[in-house]
């Protein structure tokens, strides 16, 4: 189940209810010309389970809609169709879960309200690749010098348990991660109390909240002495969570695989997956 969905058969449990529920609620909130149970069955017919399975194999396994549609016997356009419906009730079944992340966090009150409990919190980068585009304005803006590669790019906060609270909106891969930080509202929404873990692709975020725990930058003309080195270890220590926290929700092969989605499908699909790592995490 785990190798299939990402999730464990308990865990799976846990969230077909509600996900049942946003199915119902969406086929009740048009008005039908036939009745309920009419029409062909389908490949994934009527039962919720089969659908909340599809989009977790989707989001897992990432297969082509060619091979989707191989394994469901249908044409490659059926399961195109069924990510574009059902991925949008799985992001709204984790939102009611409350495990999804926020995308902003605008206000030291809604900080407090959405995460009461939260001490730390630890601020990385994360990209994933992307075909390379045709377009050369396109090319350039997508091409990430750290990465060597087309690529995509979000910033993300997870809190001392690996919970990922934040998840910013999706930027292009020449974005840095200092203006992707301060493009998704920097940290002013954190309450100073809050101590904050960055790395040195944050430099310059010191300055603009209290907390900041930053290893230093050696350069030619200063290098690093023992202490330095030492107090950068104890950091790398501390911040070694956020690692494990994107390496969990990235078990999801569209968050590694080259994106082969298109009008912002890769945004959505890197919050969801963050999201079903916060329920497993909420499940353990």
């Amino acid at each position: 189940m785990k190798a299939m969905t990402g999730l464990s058969a308990q865990e799976f449990q846990q969230l077909l209810p509600t996900f049942a529920a946003l199915l119902h609620e969406e086929a009740h909130r048009k008005p039908r010309e036939r009745k309920f149970g009419g029409g062909s069955k389908g490949a994934l017919e009527k039962d919720p389970a089969q659908k909340l399975f599809f989009i977790l194999f989707y989001a897992k396994a990432y297969p082509t809609f060619d091979v989707a549609g191989f394994l469901y016997d249908r044409d490659r356009a059926c399961p195109c169709r069924w990510v574009k419906t059902l991925l949008p009730l799985l992001e709204k079944a984790l939102q009611r879960k409350i495990v999804l992340p926020e995308r902003t966090m605008e206000s030291v009150e809604a900080f407090f309200k959405r995460f009461p409990a939260v001490k730390d919190i630890f601020v990385d980068g994360t990209e994933r690749p992307i075909p390379r585009p045709q377009n050369p304005k396109k090319q350039k803006k997508n091409y990430s010098g750290k990465k060597k590669r087309h690529t995509r790019k979000n910033m993300i906060w997870c809190d001392e348990d690996g919970r990922v609270l934040l998840v910013s909106p999706t930027k292009a891969g020449s974005v840095h991660d200092k203006k992707l930080h301060d493009k998704a509202g920097g940290l002013h929404g954190v309450p100073s109390e809050v101590h904050k873990w960055l790395d040195t692709g944050f430099l310059g975020v010191a300055g603009d909240a209290p907390n900041v725990h930053m290893p230093k930058k050696k350069t030619k003309l200063h290098p690093l002495t023992d202490k330095e080195w030492e107090s950068n270890r104890v950091i790398s220590h501390f911040r070694i969570v956020i690692e494990h926290a994107i390496r969990g929700f990235k078990r999801f092969r569209c968050t590694t695989d080259p994106c082969r989605n298109q009008g912002g499908m890769d945004d959505r699909l890197i919050r969801v997956c963050a999201g079903l790592w916060n329920l497993h995490l909420a499940s353990a």
